[in-house]
């Protein structure tokens, strides 16, 4: 994402101590960690710490008032910056660090010492856990800072296709919001127009030659919580493939609902998946793939691992355009367009923003369950009720037309006779592949918004309006 990006520029502009960890032993690490210390501090000769403990006495005491060493700038009363880029690696083989960093900070404070630390890691659960429960750092943050993806409008701006939302959006269900995949991974292989598509994807991410390649199996190696990876794909898969409820995927994996608790937990704490209650069905919800790449990887890479890596991407693609649309492009499609009414598309609506998110409305009458994919609602507090103010339904590969305007109208009327106020509720059709001139008609006339690829992308205004 660029954390370490952003903070050797900051060590850049402000001065201070950068160190960036590497996978090693403790002795290894604390060696690596003596030896950037004296070269910070102008020192002719490498320190040699005997412990961690001696170390970490040391540096806090750079930034006490009265010292007068040549790399600490408590003479000048400026603040002494200290980033610690890859902490899990340390902690993971010196366990007692964030103890000795408590006992720095509550020796000290922040009124007598200039330290400023930042502690830095790629592992989610890992920097978590640092600030969690009991742990030894917790109440001591001043900030807690997730350096997140960019948006599906940054990111297509990022990678050079603002101009055509059609190739931003299959950019975006593929490798997301993430920086380091162009720049780094990819050395700015870009697609040069949506007819370049299919062979970027077969060229770079479905090529065993590529960086991008294997990189889904890394996102999941790198979690120090992760030790059984094969468990972890499994459930991840489960997802991929449309299993998203808890018993839908220990059904799929082959186990027990309440044996897949722990890894459920471990992958919502790494960020890489996440549950999403269902907004009209208390105690009911269903499980997504935060990570786009990871997502691909499952649906479209993992069944076919075998001929991919023998070369065949061109054969697996061209097979895969099913699965992809289904189990990856479109649900990403419906977190995209969730994503647009919380952001651009705020404005649409006539009501305060509320609660954004999906849900499942049951129709008995009908024996049928209607899945609305964008739901806007404002859970009602005091005497007051709860208000519905809009219902969307998202469609990647499929025109919409009528039948998904009174689909949604059902669930306003549903919705009603449970005693919600729908008076203010809009209605909301998204689509990627288009709309039918009959319901082009229909918004014309008012109630109902058709939002397409041009639109999410603010190429566009929405057409119709709600009333």
């Amino acid at each position: 994402m660029g954390k370490t990006y952003l903070l050797r520029a900051l060590v850049e502009q402000y001065g201070g101590f950068y160190f960036g960890a590497t996978a090693g032993t403790e002795a290894e690490s604390l060696r690596q960690f003596s030896a950037a210390l004296a070269e910070h501090v102008g020192s002719p000769a490498h320190f040699s710490f005997a412990t961690w403990d001696h170390a970490i006495t040391y540096l806090f005491g750079l930034a006490t008032p009265g010292q007068r060493t040549a790399g600490s700038p408590a003479a000048a009363g400026d603040p002494f910056l200290v980033v610690i880029d890859e902490f899990p690696y340390l902690a993971k083989v010196a366990p007692e660090l964030p103890s000795l960093i408590q006992r720095e900070i509550d020796r000290f404070q922040v009124e007598e010492s200039r330290a400023r630390l930042l502690l830095c890691g790629s592992a989610m659960s890992v920097m978590g856990g640092l600030l969690a429960s009991n742990a030894p750092l917790r109440g001591r943050a001043q900030l807690e800072l997730v350096v997140r993806p960019f948006g599906y409008r940054a990111a297509a701006d990022f990678w050079g296709a603002t101009s055509d939302p059609a190739l931003a959006a299959r950019l975006h269900t593929v490798v997301g919001g993430t920086p380091a995949y162009r720049r780094q991974f990819l050395a700015d292989d870009v697609p040069m127009s949506l007819d370049d598509f299919d062979d970027w994807i077969c060229r770079t991410v479905l090529s065993p030659y590529s960086p991008l390649f294997r990189e889904a199996r890394y996102l999941l190696a790198e979690e120090a919580d992760i030790r059984d990876t094969a468990l972890y794909h499994s459930v991840l898969a489960a997802v991929a493939q449309g299993n998203a409820t808890r018993g839908g995927i220990a059904s799929y994996i082959g186990r027990k609902s309440v044996d897949i608790s722990h890894p459920l937990n471990v992958l919502e704490d790494s960020h890489l998946l996440v549950r999403e209650a269902d907004i009209f069905r208390a105690g009911k919800s269903q499980y997504r793939v935060t990570e786009p790449l990871i997502n691909f990887y499952e649906a479209v890479m993992r069944p076919a691992w075998t001929r991919l890596e023998v070369g065949q991407a061109a054969e697996v693609w061209a097979q895969a355009g099913e699965r992809f649309a289904a189990q990856v492009a479109g649900p990403h499609f419906e977190a995209v367009c969730r994503e647009y009414v919380m952001g651009p598309g705020r404005s649409m609506l006539s009501t305060s923003l509320g609660e954004v998110a999906s849900g499942v409305v049951t129709d008995p009458k009908q024996r049928r369950q209607i899945q609305v994919d964008v739901a806007v609602v404002e859970q009602g507090s005091g005497g007051n009720r709860p208000s519905v103010s809009l219902l969307g339904e998202a469609k990647w590969g499929t025109v919409m037309g009528l039948a998904h305007l009174e689909r949604l109208s059902r669930a306003r009327e549903l919705l009603a006779g449970r005693g919600m106020d729908t008076s203010q509720c809009g209605l909301a059709c998204f689509s990627a592949a288009g709309f039918s001139e009959a319901l082009r008609t229909e918004a014309a006339r008012g109630g109902v918004l058709l939002i397409g690829l041009a639109e999410l992308y603010g190429r566009a205004m929405p057409t119709g309006f709600l009333i």
